[in-house]
């Protein structure tokens, strides 16, 4: 647990593509059931009246030993800085439901920066507040960053 009181997850990766590269494969939702197993489906949304850039319904599903747990999340991408020359890039996304009532907060943050020769580095950290997951998804997360590592490698080179 951070300090703001939700669950906070990093993870971090060296690839052997440019940091362009990378960061078109995480600057947009789109793509993410491709390589991450919790992430089963991903629509786009429409945009509502203040928010900052394009919307998508994710549904989550997660899974530690015969506790399974599912979610649909409206995230916003209210960041979009892409990488140029020698500068980083950064993409953040944020939860942005439309239905009135009050929800829990999660954050996803992406990161990236340029690496010797072609090569760049991704942080991403999710932030999650909230009661119904927080005894799973540290575990589940940690488990899953594992998994999708080689996943996300093999797509950035088939892009």
């Amino acid at each position: 647990m951070g300090e703001n009181g939700l669950v906070r997850t990093v993870a971090r990766l060296d690839t052997d593509v440019t940091a362009p590269t990378l960061f078109e494969a995480v600057s947009s939702l789109d793509g993410y059931d491709r390589w991450l197993e919790i992430v089963t489906r991903v629509v786009r949304d429409e945009v509502s009246d203040g928010d900052p850039g394009p919307a998508w319904q994710v549904d989550l599903r997660g899974q530690v030993g015969p506790l399974r747990r599912s979610k649909r999340l409206r995230m916003v991408r209210t960041v979009h800085d892409a990488p140029s020359g020698g500068s980083d890039g950064e993409v953040r996304y944020e939860r942005r439901e439309l239905d009135g009532r009050n929800h829990s907060p999660w954050t996803l943050v992406a990161s990236v920066s340029h690496g010797s020769d072609d090569c760049s580095h991704l942080e991403m950290t999710l932030e999650y507040g909230g009661t119904l997951w927080v005894p799973l998804v540290e575990r589940m997360l940690s488990d899953e960053i594992e998994r999708s590592r080689p996943r996300l490698l093999a797509h950035l080179h088939e892009v």
